[in-house]
């Protein structure tokens, strides 16, 4: 879950699927779009440092995916060799080139891409780390790359302006100079990595629980904040639970012992720093904490009582775009002192977009008041309803949604598609290709492809059904999700008339299916072939005509 300075909120959720989200001020948030990205869990989002561009990366399908974030569209995608861990983007505004740096998750390899360019590396870092990276963020002020690998070791090194060596704009030569040694000496890798906007420092999570915050030019540690379980059990008794009841803190104790004891339970934890870099903002087992690193105090403690345990936070900026302000007529003083709901846009609007453990949505924390007042709406007895529900079950899901273990999965080798311009007569592969015929049949059993369209027609090629929505973009699977390539070396699109499954890469089959009206052999390997038209052919040549 990620949102930045351009006003957009992206959150990314573990089956692979990616929605965009536009903060619009004084006024909540607004859905834009959803990408259905990887068909496994993200292993990683990074966004350069002014919020155009955005990558993603999964490990198990090797993958990567680049967005461009103000037209929220996909620009660029490939596959790698390796099994990317994480990545950042490396380069300045100015750049000509958008490097974009991944790691290897079974090396100390970090690879050097150009963003919008071809699958090839244009450099490999391979001297750098002998462990796996877990962690790279770049501080656009010095030009200059931060990496942490498993075993917590720190290193700093540069973009191709300096041809990714050592930074010579910080103050230390030698590692022993600084404090970067600190994960290693306690055994205690990061869970999480953040530099401060300004620049001037950055903070990382150890596994011990203690955030600590480093100088970023001279690679001291600033502060060490306790944020152990310990820390909490023995300030509770000072502080009365902190003013929970007994029952409520025992139970987040045991949640607490519960994390610790699951590694991967913090892999997604994030902390920010606000924009002047003063403050920083952290979940605990009590809430979000806001920290002024200059007196060393608490200075908040955001949604203590909610039952819920924020893993991940980040902080949208309160202050509108300078061309929303600009936008309408100079306001006048008698303007200002109107009680004018609309002048409010140009207030300050801070809004904390926050996760929680094991839970399938986001939480938002703003000065207004929830957006939805209705008695039917009013869950948790305040009299104001807070839960948001974005989406409604779509027509497809509705139709798929059944028990898997009522699923009727009785196949056939023969069906008939009946067409306003005839009955197309279809012979199946069920041995072949036993899941996209299961699926097939399932559907049009359950009368999904009733009254759909053949959207897509391309005179001398195919045509194309399996949309309900008959724009293209839609369908999915009897499963509910993407399901994988089925090919056969006996099965092959070297004559017309053969019956495939459409997809958007390798192993995104959905419900949508073509029928070739030529032979396609450029098919082979890259669409399922389940079926082969067997009769009825005239009626197929005038629908291509």
């Amino acid at each position: 879950m990620i949102n930045f300075r351009t006003d957009f909120i992206i959150t990314a959720s573990t089956d692979g699927h990616l929605k965009f989200w536009k903060k619009k001020h004084s006024e909540g948030i607004e859905f834009v779009k959803h990408f259905r990205c990887h068909l496994h869990a993200f292993s990683h989002l990074t966004i350069n440092h002014n919020g155009t561009l955005m990558a993603t990366v999964c490990m198990l399908d090797k993958s990567v995916k680049i967005f461009d974030i103000p037209n929220f569209d996909m620009i660029n995608m490939f596959n790698t060799e390796f099994a990317p861990k994480t990545a950042a983007w490396i380069h300045q505004g100015n750049d000509v080139i958008q490097i974009l740096a991944i790691s290897d998750s079974e090396s100390g390899k970090i690879y050097i891409y150009d963003g919008k360019g071809e699958d090839k590396p244009i450099h490999v870092l391979d001297k750098i780390h002998s462990n796996p990276v877990k962690f790279i963020e770049y501080n656009p002020h010095f030009d200059c790359a931060i990496s942490i690998d498993e075993k917590g070791m720190l290193e700093y090194w540069s973009g191709p302006k300096r041809e990714y060596h050592f930074p010579d704009n910080v103050k230390w030569t030698y590692k022993t100079e600084t404090d970067l040694y600190e994960f290693v000496k306690i055994k205690a890798p990061p869970r999480c990595l953040v530099v401060a906007p300004n620049g001037k420092s950055f903070a990382a999570v150890g596994a011990d629980r203690r955030i600590r915050i480093f100088n970023f030019a001279t690679g001291k540690l600033l502060k060490v904040i306790d944020e152990t379980l310990q820390f909490y059990i023995d300030q509770a008794t000072v502080n009365k639970n902190y003013g929970l009841q007994n029952m409520e803190w025992n139970r987040r104790v045991a949640l607490e012992k519960e994390l610790d004891r699951d590694e991967n339970t913090f892999q997604h934890l994030s902390i920010c720093f606000d924009e002047t870099s003063n403050f920083l903002i952290y979940p605990t087992p009590i809430g979000i904490k806001v920290y002024n690193l200059y007196t060393d105090e608490i200075i908040r403690e955001i949604g203590k009582n909610e039952n819920m345990r924020f893993l991940g936070v980040s902080l949208c900026r309160a202050v509108p775009d300078f061309k929303e302000q600009l936008q309408g007529a100079a306001a006048t003083i008698e303007a200002m002192a109107a009680a004018n709901p609309n002048l409010k846009k140009t207030e300050p609007d801070p809004m904390l977009v926050a996760c929680a453990y094991r839970k399938g949505r986001f939480y938002l924390f703003t000065n207004t008041e929830p957006f939805s007042t209705d008695e039917g709406d009013d869950i948790d007895g305040t009299g104001m309803g807070r839960d948001v529900f974005n989406e409604k079950p779509r027509k497809e899901d509705i139709i798929t949604a059944v028990e898997s273990d009522t699923i009727d999965s009785k196949v056939t080798e023969h069906a008939v598609i009946h067409t306003s311009f005839g009955d197309i007569h279809i012979k199946l592969f069920p041995n072949e290709c036993p899941k996209a015929v299961e699926n097939f049949c399932t559907h049009a059993r359950r009368g999904y492809y009733n009254g759909q369209t053949f959207h897509r027609v391309i005179k001398s090629f195919m045509i194309q059904t399996g949309d309900p929505t008959g724009k293209g973009t839609g369908g999915q699977s009897i499963w509910g999700e993407d399901f994988e390539d089925e090919f056969h070396p006996k099965l092959r699109h070297d004559k017309p008339y053969m019956v495939s499954m459409a997809n958007a890469g390798p192993n995104t089959n959905g419900s949508q299916f073509f029928i070739t009206v030529i032979p396609a052999d450029w098919l082979d390997g890259k669409n399922t072939l389940f079926g082969q038209v067997c009769d009825f052919i005239f009626n197929m040549r005038n629908k291509n005509s």
